[in-house]
């Protein structure tokens, strides 16, 4: 096509034409991210959006309220409690300096470990705004840089009990500070919300049972020692699959009978070791 031309122009044509393919299957890409959105949602009555709007209200927020105001719009976030919590969180405070974060994208936080795109958030909180009534006891397995974990807190308030479990330290220490900013301090200070390093597999039995479990990296089956610390009445969200990921919803009966569904496509992260994460770097 260039042929033509001298060769220097013909390079610079030639890396124009590159860039141009990488920016079409950019677009290309985020359309297609849309349009199973659209089609796999977990909430399905919802009239989606033009696939336009879905697409430049989910990647274009420059405010943390414009973020909350998007997810709302595309019937991501439906309830008052979810909307109210997201809004009194902001999502900075949880992200590495130098990122976006009101992007509506998982970013990196270090050591081979993300933050989830704001709509899995709000996603998650959906799903287990029932089970994160005031009182309750919540587990979050994975909990990163601490977003959903004091957003959980926040939910079950000062009579509830709130327990994140990280295996890499430092991430913990980082959320002790992200939270000692944020509005959910005063519940980290009376202890009602605690993190502890540990290997998120086995959860955290000391303060079990929890009626609500989620889990922020995929497994490659439920663990065992979730089901167990899964209150009768309680739900787990959790992604389950290696290079193919559902996110699941497991229901404890009152009978200790599990009743379970899958809601969306996902990918995360694996729920795998602190050495073998590590390694993978």
């Amino acid at each position: 096509m260039w042929a033509g031309l001298p060769k220097g122009k013909r390079e610079t044509c030639h890396d124009i034409e590159r860039a141009s393919l990488l920016c079409l299957c950019m677009i290309l890409a985020a359309v297609g991210a849309c349009v199973r959105s659209a089609i796999s949602s977990p909430f399905p009555s919802e009239s989606p959006n033009s696939l336009m709007d879905q697409l430049f209200s989910r990647y274009s927020a420059h405010s943390h309220s414009s973020l909350i105001e998007n997810l709302k719009s595309s019937g991501t976030i439906m309830s008052k409690r979810v909307a109210d919590v997201m809004e009194k969180l902001d999502r900075a405070l949880f992200t590495p300096q130098g990122e976006m974060p009101y992007l509506d994208s998982p970013l990196p936080i270090g050591y081979n470990a993300t933050i989830s795109a704001p709509h899995m958030h709000a996603t998650c909180l959906e799903l287990l705004e029932n089970y994160l009534q005031q009182g309750m006891r919540a587990l979050d397995i994975g909990s990163g840089t601490g977003y959903l974990t004091a957003a959980f807190a926040l939910m079950v308030g000062e009579h509830g009990r709130v327990v994140g479990v990280e295996h890499i330290a430092e991430l913990v220490n980082q959320s002790l500070e992200n939270i000692k900013c944020s509005e959910a301090a005063p519940l980290l200070e009376s202890g009602c919300l605690s993190f502890h390093v540990a290997d998120g597999r086995s959860g955290w039995p000391d303060e079990a049972p929890y009626e609500s479990i989620h889990v922020g990296a995929a497994a490659s089956k439920v663990p065992q020692s979730l089901i167990d610390q899964l209150k009768p009445g309680g739900r787990m969200v959790i992604p389950v699959g290696n290079f193919f990921q559902d996110l699941l919803v497991i229901d404890k009966q009152l009978d200790g009978t599990l009743k379970q569904w899958t809601t969306t496509s996902v990918r995360y992260v694996p729920l795998t070791s602190r050495e073998s994460q590590l390694a993978s770097n």
